[in-house]
């Protein structure tokens, strides 16, 4: 019998500060059995981060061509390719064929992916942007993790604060050269 995905609901009070974006969102997001805790968690903040018109999260491993984040225009032309975690090089290839922009937010530490990477072709290399986010961050949000979770999430140059019920989670996202 095949597993199927957990749904988790977001409300999250979103005041990015240096976009100048403020807004109230209702996220309903599937968790396949595949996907780690981690690795939800920096889907969901990566969301917020990225956040404008058109944003949408894909359908997922069912379908592995689509981005797992996109921004799309009103044609359905894709703007901007968002990856999580740590993507192959041909799918950061695709995703630079794809796109006029790309983004990866990892929530490892992404020196291995650019060790793999180094010797591939990446198709405009130097324009991907690859993030990282805080570790202890990630863990954080993973301990507090709830099916049904309420936030606010202000980013201010980088700095991070996710103030839940009872307590505040800070961290850092911080872009890594890619060359």
């Amino acid at each position: 019998m095949a597993l199927t995905s957990t749904i988790y609901n977001f409300e999250i009070d979103l005041a990015d500060n240096n976009r100048s974006v403020y807004e109230h969102l209702e996220l309903r997001v599937p968790r396949h059995p595949s996907e780690s805790e981690d690795y939800l968690v920096t889907r969901v903040l990566a969301y917020c981060l990225e956040y404008t018109d058109g944003i949408a999260f894909s359908r997922g491993i069912s379908d592995p061509d689509e981005p797992t984040i996109a921004v799309r225009d009103l044609t359905g032309t894709i703007g901007v390719w968002i990856e999580i975690g740590m993507p192959d090089a041909a799918r950061a290839h695709k995703a630079g064929k794809a796109a006029s922009r790309v983004a990866v937010y990892a929530h490892k530490d992404p020196t291995q992916m650019l060790r793999l990477w180094a010797n591939e072709r990446i198709h405009r290399i130097e324009a991907l942007e690859l993030y990282r986010l805080d570790r202890a961050l990630i863990g954080a949000m993973v301990d507090a993790l709830d099916r049904r979770m309420t936030f606010s999430l202000a980013v201010s140059d980088g700095d991070l604060y996710i103030a839940l019920a009872d307590r505040t989670i800070e961290g850092r996202v911080t872009r890594v050269v890619v060359s």
